[in-house]
């Protein structure tokens, strides 16, 4: 039985295109690699049409030993943390250094935290940063966690002076606003007229049920009919408001008032430990719409729902407008009439039993304002004398934090619980600040100020905003960070000079520049013409590896410069092994590029084990070493993975086109074919 051959040959309009397609690489790689003269053609193009192309000035990262600075070296007391805290605890420290880092105006800080046999550490390096004691200072805090209240007045006092000019510019404010609401109510066609003789800052404000400024005039007028002055001086956190409705615009969104009944399941987000199999939870549900009427709906709300917030509510959500909920409870909502009680709907928390108390017209409001300021103790006080009162809680007191979502509209938020002693404290706090705001701080900065919406107690909160998934899980890191007892200490610091930096950069650039030299020269003297163009595709796999530093980036070190020497050494392995194999494929009778395809796919299988075999060292060298020999083992493993592609992809094409002209027949020794081959 004959053997099927391994040739498969490529049309030569194939290959044309391909080589234009390495012309285009070649200048984009020549771009990146040496922007100077790149950016020299891109003003000569802006200036000859009128464009505006920027500039190419992405440059190298260069790492601590290069550039000069600080290295660091920290050990995390894991102590008193459970195993299985500990990889969030110091993932929360490296976080906070890093913040602190970075408010040295530190550029590319590299913070990295690795094991040492049952040591956690963290490493910090501080390129260019000359000044080591403040670096020190800054990092060397384990992080502080406190709650902090409102205080009644202001952290500097007012002067007397400053009390009087307060009260006295307020008072003017409150009766200047009065006397327009009188006028207002009296006669709103001169509601313009006020707006332009005693308003600061007022007029049409346009439609406002979606901004939060004002939150409080949508909340006054939103029932009000168009014309209609509202009856009041509205209070906003900056000043005084009369309001009057221009526009009512229904919208073809509708509120909903309703209560409702979840029971959650194995897999459902938020789910307790104890959820039932969701057949299970589902069987529960229809089982208790069969209990329910109207009278009896918040009786077993709070019996049987699985909504955190049932204590307080009994099942109750209030009005709720379109997109306030996930979709699948809000269309639940909407399909029932006024009065009725659903059958179980499924959202991504489980299942929901929903009563639909009442429905309206969901109405943009388009408002009129005419407006007073008043003065607070901080309009007449420097920056950041705002007066927040510490309490006892601390992160002492805060067992755990995270990541959750809320059960109604799906929302990101962070948990927070505390032990015995810390429920109780939370517990007071928010009873005697319910409307006030409580901020968290970690080290001395308010990361969170919410505003207690109840007395919350059992130890569990909810910090709810505009968080966006990935700055809710930093915040939680940070809480943990803060909550758990890791102090740090500094157990090795390294000094390295700029002098030094630009001596070892200018070794390793001449060692680099000798090493392609011989490697050309070894290639060509050996391979010949196939040597040469190996040795072009040399140039590409240098310009390829060095895009990618600069573009992903990738933080060169002396170890890094190392391990791309190196890798281009074993980037022309590839070239050598197909050439050899091409010798022997020449030797049978075969045409030249029939030779070159059964060499190029009979030596493939060799290549690739013997790179797939660096490729794990370097994998193993990343994950289980320090930050020196990362370096190495990261560039190493970009340039087998970059050589492997100008070797097999780039050197093989530019080979494939020269075998489909006649100089391979012409110049055979330069071919690597010997006289006595049979022409083919």
């Amino acid at each position: 039985m004959s053997k099927k051959p391994l040739s498969t040959l490529v049309s030569k309009k194939s290959l044309q295109r391909r080589l234009a397609l390495l012309g285009l690489l070649a200048l984009a790689l020549v771009a990146v690699s040496y922007p100077p003269y790149a950016n020299k053609v891109i003003d000569k193009v802006n200036n000859f049409m009128g464009l505006f192309v920027p500039h190419i000035d992405k440059g190298f990262v260069l790492g601590l030993d290069l550039q000069g600075g600080t290295k660091l070296d920290y050990e995390a007391d894991m102590s008193h943390v459970p195993s299985a805290d500990q990889v969030g605890a110091i993932e929360g420290v490296r976080d906070v250094i890093e913040r602190r880092v970075n408010a040295l105006g530190v550029s590319e800080p590299l913070v990295t935290t690795l094991k040492a046999g049952d040591s956690q550490r963290v490493s910090v390096e501080l390129a260019g940063i000359r000044d080591v004691n403040i670096a020190i200072k800054m990092i060397g805090e384990t992080p502080i966690l406190e709650f902090k209240e409102e205080g009644t007045g202001s952290a500097t006092a007012l002067t007397p002076e400053q009390l009087k000019e307060k009260n006295d510019k307020n008072t003017k404010a409150l009766q200047s606003i009065q006397a327009s609401l009188i006028t207002a109510k009296k006669d709103p066609s001169k509601f313009e007229a006020l707006v332009q003789t005693a308003s600061v800052g007022g007029g049409d404000i346009g439609f406002i049920k979606d901004k939060s400024q004002y939150a409080e005039v949508y909340k006054a007028i939103k029932n009000l009919s168009a014309g209609s002055v509202y009856g009041s001086v509205i209070e906003q956190p900056k000043g005084y408001t009369v309001a009057k409705v221009e526009e009512v615009k229904p919208t073809a969104d509708k509120e909903i008032k309703a209560s409702h009944i979840l029971i959650s399941f194995t897999g459902a987000m938020k789910a307790p430990a104890n959820a039932l199999s969701k057949t299970e939870a589902l069987v529960k549900a229809e089982q208790i719409k069969k209990e329910l009427t109207v009278a009896n709906f918040a009786t077993l709300a709070k019996k049987y729902s699985q909504d955190p917030s049932v204590i307080q509510n009994h099942g109750d959500l209030g009005w709720f407008g379109a997109h306030d909920m996930v979709p699948e409870f809000e269309n639940g909502a909407k399909g029932i009439a006024i009065g009725a009680i659903s059958d179980p709907v499924e959202s991504p928390f489980g299942y929901h039993i929903i009563y639909k108390m009442d429905e309206r017209v969901q109405n943009d409001i388009r408002a009129r304002i005419v407006f007073q300021p008043r003065l607070s103790d901080a309009d007449l006080l420097p920056p950041g004398t705002e007066n927040w009162v510490s309490t006892q809680l601390t992160g002492k007191q805060l067992s755990k934090s995270a990541v959750e979502f809320d059960s109604r509209s799906g929302a990101p938020q962070v948990s927070l619980k505390f032990n015995d002693d810390g429920a109780k404290l939370f517990g007071e706090i928010t009873k005697r600040n319910i409307g006030k705001r409580v901020a968290i701080f970690l080290d001395g900065k308010a990361i969170s100020t919410p505003v207690v919406q109840s007395e919350i107690t059992g130890g569990n909160a909810v910090i709810n905003g505009t968080f966006s998934v990935e700055e809710a899980k930093l915040l939680a890191q940070r809480l943990q960070a803060g909550a758990l007892p890791v102090p740090i200490k500094l157990i090795a610091q390294q000094s390295v000079g700029p002098t030094l930096g630009a001596d070892s950069i200018h070794k390793s650039m001449t060692a680099g520049l000798w090493g392609v030299l011989f490697v050309a020269l070894f290639m060509i003297l050996v391979y010949r013409a196939p040597g040469l163009i190996s040795v072009i595709g040399l140039a590409f796999y240098i310009g390829i590896s060095a895009a990618i530093f600069k573009l992903v980036p990738i933080t060169m070190s002396l170890s890094g410069i190392a391990g791309f020497i190196l890798s281009m050494g074993i980037a022309l392995d590839a070239n050598v092994l197909v050439f050899e194999r091409l010798k022997e494929e020449l030797k049978l009778g075969k045409t030249y590029a029939m030779a070159l395809e059964d060499a190029f796919k009979r030596a493939w299988t060799s290549i690739r084990d013997g790179n797939m075999t660096t490729l794990i060292s370097c994998a193993v060298l990343y994950w289980f070493s320090s930050s020196v020999i990362k370096g190495f083992a990261l560039t190493l493993a970009v340039g087998i993975a970059v050589s492997l592609c100008t070797s097999i992809i780039i050197v093989r094409t530019m080979l494939r086109y020269i075998a489909m002209t006649s100089i391979t027949k012409k110049m055979r020794w330069l071919f690597l074919q010997d006289a006595k081959d049979e022409i083919k």
